[in-house]
């Protein structure tokens, strides 16, 4: 293990990535490999701190978003077989990440923000993006709210 201090979601990582090494899941282990390394790289990327809880989720939400980006990519070339693999992977990805928000939930969070702003055009979306985005960290994709903000404003 290494000399900084764990958290609780670096602990269970490391504990299923030994599990799916045991049991020889490959797919749990790649994935789980992936998200080690990418925590690494951050680590050592910021002069080599222990990373904070939002700081492992925004690594692992990264690697989810990159799944996701690289298996609509293989859909749109037709090839479906590495798309599978890459959708497998997010599966194990998305078990370390809390529950995202539905449509309908987004919209009721971009509404009450659009109400308390004032906001009335798209004119005033680069207002509206950030007070969304504090409030659903971690729990929506920034591509979802997008579309949700640019569906309100326009209609």
């Amino acid at each position: 293990m290494s000399d900084t201090p764990s958290t609780i979601l670096q602990e269970r990582i490391e504990t299923d990535l030994k599990q799916a090494m045991r049991d020889r899941n490959e797919v749990d282990k790649m994935a789980l490999r992936s998200i080690k390394t990418a925590l690494t790289l951050a680590r050592t990327a910021t002069a080599n701190h222990a990373l904070t809880d939002a700081e492992i989720l925004a690594v692992i939400q990264k690697e989810a978003k990159r799944r996701r980006d690289t298996a609509a990519e293989y859909e749109r070339l037709g090839v479906s077989k590495q798309a599978t693999e890459e959708l497998v992977e997010l599966a194990v990805i998305e078990r370390y990440l809390p529950r995202q928000l539905t449509e309908a939930e987004l919209e009721v969070i971009v509404r009450a923000v659009i109400a308390e702003k004032g906001i009335t055009s798209m004119k005033q979306m680069s207002t509206l993006m950030p007070a969304v985005m504090a409030r659903v960290v971690g729990v929506a994709d920034g591509k979802a709210v997008n579309q949700i903000v640019r569906r309100l404003l326009t209609s």
